[in-house]
Formats: C-alpha cells, sequence, structure tokens
C-alpha cells in the first residue's frame, strides 16, 4: 500500500466522540417544537453543516405536520444546548496518537469539517493534541462553495496543502463525508460506528470502494 501524499480528517465521530452529543441537541431541539427525532434521521444530519441540518429538520416538521419555526428559532433551542455538552466529548479510540504518527512520519494533515471555526474552537480547546493539524477547512470557510456531501471540502483541503486529492486519504465517518471525500478522489477511510443498527445503515449509504475500520488504532501508513 502506497503512503498518504496527505492525511484529511473529519472531526465529529472521527476525532473526537461528539456524534451522541450532536444528536442530544438536536433531539432536544426537535422535541421542543414537537418532533421526535428517531435514529435514521440522526444519522441523516451526520457530517452536513448546521445551517442545512436545520433547514433539514425544519423540512421533516412541515412534512410532519408540526408548525416549524425559523431557522433562527431553531438554532436559538439547539446551540446552547450543543455548546454546553461539546467540551465533554473524549478523543475517539487511536485518535490521538494517528495523529501523534504521522506528525513524526511528516505527513502533512488538513481538518475537513462541516463545523463552524467558532464550533472547532469550542471542541478542539480540551485537546491541545488537534493543534497539529494547522490546515483546516471549516463549514463556514470563505472559499467553501458547497459543503459534505459535495466534493467541494476535500478538494479546497487538498488544493491547500498542494498535493492531488487522489493522493490523498480521507477519514470519514458519516455517508454524507465519504460521498464528499469519494467524490473529491480520495482514498476514503470509514470508522464505523459501535451502534449496530446505525452501522448497518452507514452501510448500506457509502459509496463503491470505501476501506472500513472498526478503529482508529488499527491504520497504518503502509
Amino acid at each position: 500500500m502506497r503512503p498518504p501524499s496527505a492525511c484529511l480528517f473529519d472531526l465529529d465521530g472521527l476525532l473526537l466522540d461528539t456524534e451522541p452529543l450532536h444528536a442530544r441537541a438536536w433531539q432536544a431541539a426537535a422535541a421542543h417544537f414537537g418532533l421526535e427525532l428517531a435514529a435514521g434521521r440522526l444519522l441523516a444530519l451526520r457530517g452536513r453543516r448546521r445551517l442545512e441540518c436545520a433547514q433539514q429538520v425544519i423540512a421533516w416538521m412541515r412534512e410532519a405536520g408540526v408548525v416549524a419555526p425559523s431557522v433562527a428559532a431553531l438554532l436559538a433551542v439547539r446551540q446552547p444546548i450543543a455548546d454546553a455538552l461539546m467540551p465533554a466529548a473524549r478523543p475517539m479510540p487511536g485518535a490521538r496518537q494517528l495523529v501523534e504518527t504521522l506528525v513524526q512520519a511528516e505527513v502533512p494533515m488538513a481538518l475537513v469539517t462541516s463545523s463552524s471555526r467558532a464550533a472547532v474552537a469550542l471542541k478542539a480547546a480540551p485537546h491541545p493534541w488537534l493543534a497539529a493539524i494547522t490546515s483546516r477547512v471549516h463549514g463556514d470557510d470563505p472559499e467553501l462553495a458547497a459543503g459534505k456531501p459535495e466534493p467541494d471540502p476535500y478538494l479546497l483541503a487538498a488544493r491547500r496543502l498542494g498535493v492531488a486529492a487522489s493522493d490523498c486519504w480521507a477519514f470519514e465517518d458519516s455517508p454524507a463525508g465519504a460521498r464528499s471525500a469519494s467524490g473529491a478522489g480520495c482514498r476514503v477511510h470509514v470508522l464505523l460506528p459501535q451502534d449496530d443498527p446505525i452501522t448497518r445503515i452507514v452501510l448500506q449509504q457509502l459509496p463503491e470502494g470505501c476501506e472500513l475500520l472498526q478503529s482508529l488504532e488499527a491504520v497504518t501508513l503502509g
């Protein structure tokens, strides 16, 4: 296996165990307005930008006949809940060790996340090891034309590192993120969730050619 020219990492659910916290925040906000969010719908929100998630939740409310709030009103309920939860997020097993291994091997890295710059700063503050990933594409990046599942975030990250996307390894945990990385031409590694029902749904939605991981501890550079 040829070593990567660069490694491109998602953040939520990949390097930090934030997805259960995001789910709690979206469930609480939706329930506040009268909609219960099941596991399949929560999975559909993974990997996508906050505004797009809010628009999707509102669309589900309208489909269910629930009086839907504005995007601003929904986020005004959801965001304080999320902000209070995120600093408690722990690293995913093997995440810190993988980043440190890549630093030692002098493999360039970039963070490719749908989270805003401010949200990443909040989540990363308890984890100084993330500072090693200095190149970052955020969901609110002014150079980003479209978010995941479009290929734009990964193409932008590769361009900033000065490498071809096809020579990069991308690490994702969501179908939306995997489609984004695959569309950019990256070699895609998908960290599967530990929840068996969710894993089955994820597997059904992944693009072809993804390499599946049970843990980041299993990653080797070839």
